[in-house]
């Protein structure tokens, strides 16, 4: 499905996805103690997340996909291992260049949208490039991207004023003004019906296909995964 249903025919432009590896994870490990019980949340991970690429990682509550999702975001540290992203160890940065990476390098969508529900959605999506120390006005590329989401008429509502279809969108928007180099979608449809989870689904597709964002999402749908260019499922912390 494409989201010509939405706001019109996108012609894809050809976006040459390279070889290179933008996400390298070796042998990763996370352990939690809960009471006297070591529990194994990853257990030996391996993956390789190529520039350009739109993967999914499928597997169910438990499997370890969420807590990956959070050591590649720099929000949880791994008990042992290594990750790499865009070529730099996450264990060799300091706090303030984990805090950078997540500003600049990563861009964050949630099952939950978290929009601030004081502030407009353009002021959502500003308050992001403010922490980053970007430019107030938006470029002719971002505006593109509002008019790809099908929000450049909604800058002024709040999030009161949205749909949950229009609210993620604005989600993504924000995760993506920045220009970062991987976008991380953890559940990004868990809370939408159908035609909103085909709609945001197309739309990072689009994202994706248009203007080579890398896209690492996490989900328990096999439907939503079958949006992906590849598939990795996760079962007791490992990639099987």
């Amino acid at each position: 499905m494409s989201n010509l249903d939405v706001h019109g025919s996108l012609e894809p432009l050809p976006t040459p996805v390279t070889a290179s590896t933008i996400i390298e994870v070796r042998q990763l490990m996370k352990t939690y103690r809960v009471g006297e019980i070591d529990v194994h949340a990853l257990n030996g991970v391996d993956l390789n997340v190529r520039r350009g690429e739109f993967l999914a990682i499928i597997g169910t509550s438990g499997s370890g996909k969420s807590t990956l999702f959070n050591i590649l975001g720099g929000l949880t540290p791994p008990t042992s291992g290594s990750v790499a992203i865009n070529g730099r160890e996450l264990h060799t940065m300091s706090d303030a260049e984990r805090n950078d990476l997540r500003k600049r390098t990563v861009g964050f969508v949630f099952q939950k949208y978290n929009l601030l529900p004081t502030l407009t959605a353009e002021q959502n999506i500003q308050i992001v490039r403010d922490v980053a120390g970007r430019p107030i006005a938006f470029d002719e590329r971002f505006k593109e991207v509002l008019e790809m989401l099908g929000i450049s008429k909604r800058m002024h509502h709040k999030p009161r004023a949205l749909s949950g279809g229009e609210q993620q969108r604005v989600a993504i928007a924000r995760a993506i003004v920045n220009g970062p180099a991987i976008l991380l979608a953890d559940e990004p449809t868990g809370n939408l019906d159908t035609k909103n989870s085909d709609i945001v689904l197309s739309l990072l597709r689009d994202l994706n296909k248009r203007l080579g964002q890398t896209i690492l999402m996490i989900t328990h749908n096999p439907e939503a995964a079958a949006y992906a260019d590849r598939t990795v499922q996760m079962r007791d912390g490992c990639v099987v």
